[in-house]
């Protein structure tokens, strides 16, 4: 990539001695170096000044030990680094307009601020030891609101008064002081009968409590909160109502602990991290403060259509507890028959309300907590009652692209009657409108391709979309009017573009770019289609510019059930006939890799470059469960991760054996995380695929993993036995026949170094010989320190190159071609 833009800060600070210095060939020991010292740190965290003369964002040209705020103009020139001085007088950059777009309210070290657009005057409304957060307009914009130790407050522009909307306390309600047992009712009424000054001074507290009931209906009414805490503090914009939600922590369920051997104090440290799957979870309500009736309402949520469905997957479970046994089939049958399992009622987790602007309308997303529904009701807040205004449902799971696993990428249109919302309901995530007028429902967008991110003009009357509607692994930015139509693509070089947002005109786009061989760089362009790009930075170095790093070939490859499987091939200038190859699995799951951007697995993709230097053909496969493909292809793994997800794998090995001419007994494969859990099930269950593999902070048995990502995917372990049995590396681990690389941080607080002892235990067991475990005593899941990269790396070069590679061919020793 040319840059015409180059900074003179950049040019100065990458000048010198490490110009001299060429990065071929290429070594473990090389591209395992901190990055920051000889790659570059690309730009990050973008943001426009609010009068829109600037652009700030995180650099590091210095190689210093962490990033730093530095400031621009948008017509380009050079960078200056912000002071922390100037840091601290600077308004936050993310916040909330007013719908003039006139005032932006935001919070910054715990205090409340509000900047005047106009004349960029800042007006601090808190400044208390206490915390203040979440600040809103509130009131038809006459007031702002925020929230402070639990409780809801307003302040008013005009008059600078404060007023406290809620008074949540923590416990119960105090017994009311008067006696209940009859005895002691018998003592206090002869106590008050005899003695004067008794009664004095009981009139004189009687009175003091008329006073005091008298100060207090001007005070928010007291709301008792038990074990319960409350979030999502909310004021209606009338006034009328304030909704919150009830958070219920379960028992305390018991944690795994991450010993920590390698500590300042010299003593082992236990890490408290997390408990497991299937553990009890926190438990929500939507609660209703009515201020007028000084009355307090939770939600109900009977009326759902489908809460009293259960999942599809009971069936089979069901079908098993109820065949009958042979040998008595007439009286099975007839039990069978007569059983009728009880209702039983999903949990489910409100978000909102949403209101809209006129504050006539308001709206709740509502999920369950199996994340197998979600629900789009109306909210009617003075009869506490909801109307369902969408479903959808998912066999499977529920996420995708502005849909996550909250309330998603929402909103109200400017005329106050049509919410927006994004949808999987096609089988891709797309845009939609609900008029809740007319109960109208309208698709914006269609077609087998996502919507990644939305962002609605200042004005509302134009969407912008990011899409990767031209490639499943290309993106562009769009823009679409706001009750639908064509979309007109903005961007047209082909890459990813990422973090892009608009002046405060909206005539200028602030953006990260991006291609394969190329980092990120900060780039502006006019609000235009095919408008030009300026960049801004150049942060790369002569030396890491000095080797020509491999644009990859995406490909598409057809999998033996018929569904389109992409994925990155990396080839050498003249392949050898029958020479090896290896398979990066990549991580995560739900994530995308085969695309024509710059990967955030930079180590991996400048390991692979490595390895066709040394004649592999890599392959890196955008297997079932990654993200970017829509619905089908991000639920493959529902119920059996080991299942399509490897087999991607398998007929990925074999198109490199009959398209590229690899050998079909030098196939090797690697990946952390879940790419370490899927090269686990490869060596396990397809030992006849692939000689050697490499399996990184790998998932061993998904029992022991978290229940926030299994339980979507495999459902809790006691419900779904079968999902676990079969997706578990630790059961299949007889299998392996060839050649096995472990690796593992010890203070992994995700995937836990338990995970990897327990398999080596049974690996042990089994009496396999071919198999070794490296341990990094200083490492998360994340590896951070140089030299464990360069170890682990060294480790796996060495194993393709004794494995994959006939004997006296392979190079460097494993220390990356010395």
């Amino acid at each position: 990539m040319t840059h015409r833009y180059l900074l003179p800060l950049a040019a100065l600070l990458l000048a010198g001695p490490a110009r001299a210095q060429q990065l071929a060939p290429l070594t473990v020991e090389k591209i395992m170096r901190d990055q920051a010292q000889w790659l570059g740190t690309s730009p990050s965290n973008i943001s426009w000044a609010d009068d829109g003369k600037a652009i700030y964002f995180n650099w590091n040209p210095e190689k210093a030990r962490r990033d730093s705020l530095y400031r621009i103009s948008p017509n380009g020139g050079t960078a200056r680094k912000v002071s922390l001085r100037e840091q601290v007088g600077l308004p936050a950059a993310e916040g909330e307009y007013d719908r003039r777009y006139a005032r932006k309210l935001y919070e910054k070290g715990g205090d409340i601020y509000l900047l005047d657009l106009k004349t960029q005057r800042i007006r601090r409304i808190t400044n208390t030891a206490e915390p203040e957060t979440d600040p809103h307009f509130a009131l038809q914009e006459q007031a702002i609101s925020y929230t402070r130790g639990g409780n809801l407050f307003t302040w008013d522009p005009a008059t600078g008064e404060t007023t406290q909307r809620t008074d949540f306390r923590k416990g119960n309600r105090p017994a009311s002081g008067a006696p209940t047992d009859k005895s002691e009712q018998y003592l206090k009424a002869q106590q008050l009968a005899l003695f004067d000054v008794l009664r004095e001074k009981e009139q004189d507290a009687k009175a003091r409590q008329r006073q005091q009931k008298a100060l207090a209906k001007l005070r928010p009414k007291a709301i008792w909160l038990g074990t319960q805490t409350v979030r999502n503090l909310r004021l209606s914009p009338d006034g009328r109502y304030v909704t919150y939600t009830l958070m219920q922590e379960p028992p305390a369920a018991k944690v795994a602990l991450v010993p920590d051997f390698v500590t300042v104090s010299g003593f082992t440290e236990d890490i408290n991290t997390r408990s497991k799957v299937g553990a009890a979870q926190t438990t929500s309500q939507l609660g209703l403060y009515d201020v007028g009736r000084d009355t307090t309402f939770v939600l109900g949520y009977a009326e759902l259509q489908g809460l009293d469905e259960q999942p599809a997957y009971r069936k089979e479970y069901q079908l098993k507890a109820q065949a009958p046994a042979p040998a008595d089939s007439a009286k099975a049958a007839k039990t069978a028959k007569s059983a009728k399992p009880a209702t039983e009622l999903r949990r489910v987790m409100p978000y909102g309300p949403f209101w809209s602007d006129n504050g006539q309308h308001a709206f709740l997303v509502i999920r369950s907590t199996d994340n197998k529904d979600r629900w789009i009701v109306g909210l009617d807040p003075a009869t506490q009652k909801i109307k369902l205004l969408d479903r959808q449902h998912d066999d499977a799971w529920i996420n995708g692209p502005g849909i996550g696993y909250g309330e998603g990428n929402v909103g109200w249109l400017p005329d106050s009657r049509r919410f927006w919302f994004q949808s999987e309901a096609t089988g891709y995530s797309h845009l939609y409108t609900y008029d809740v007028v007319s109960g109208q429902k309208k698709a914006l967008t269609s077609g087998k391709f996502e919507i990644q991110k939305t962002q609605l003009s200042r004005d509302g009357q134009t969407w912008y979309l990011l899409a990767n509607k031209t490639h499943p692994g290309e993106q562009h930015l769009y823009r679409m009017p706001v009750g639908g139509g064509p979309l007109v693509q903005l961007t047209t070089r082909p890459g990813g573009y990422d973090e892009a947002t608009l002046s405060p005109d909206e005539k200028t786009w602030a953006l990260r770019y991006s291609t394969s061989n190329t980092p990120w760089e900060l780039y502006t362009m006019p609000n235009k289609p095919g408008a030009a790009m300026r960049a801004l930075t150049h942060s790369t170095t002569p030396e890491f510019e000095s080797y020509a790093w491999r644009q990859p070939e995406v490909i598409e490859y057809q999998a033996r059930d018929g569904a389109s499987v992409y994925a990155r091939l990396y080839r050498p200038a003249s392949p050898q006939a029958q020479g090896p190859a290896v398979i990066f699995v990549h991580g995560a799951g739900y994530l995308q890799n085969a695309h024509k951007w710059w990967s955030s697995y930079s180590r991996e993709y400048m390991f692979h470059n490595l390895l066709v230097d040394k004649g592999y053909t890599v392959l890196d496969i955008d297997y079932r469960g990654s993200a970017g493909y829509g619905r089908d292809v991000r639920t493959g793994i529902y119920r059996y991760m080991g299942g399509k997800d490897l087999t991607d794998q398998v007929d990925g090995a074999k198109l490199l054996t009959e398209k590229y001419g690899v050998s079909p007994q030098r196939i090797g494969i690697y990946g952390g995380s879940y790419g370490g859990f899927i090269t686990l099930m490869a060596m396990f269950t397809q030992p006849e695929v692939f000689r050697a593999g490499a399996a990184l902070r790998s998932v061993t048995d998904w029992a022991h993993y978290n229940h926030g990502y299994t339980d979507n995917i495999l459902n809790e372990p006691y419900n779904d036995s079968l999902a676990y049995a079969r997706s578990s590396p630790i059961n299949f681990a007889a299998g392996l026949q060839g050649h096995l690389l472990m690796c593992h941080g010890m203070v992994d607080t995700n995937v836990h170094f338990q995970d990897i002892v327990r398999l080596t235990q049974r690996l042990i067991e089994l009496k396999k010989e071919n198999w070794e475990l490296a341990v990094y005593p200083v490492e998360n899941h994340g590896f951070t320190e140089p030299s464990s990269w360069t170890d682990e790396y060294r480790r796996i070069l060495k194993l393709f190159e004794q494995n994959l590679k006939p004997a006296g061919t392979a190079t460097g020793s494993g220390a990356g071609g010395q």
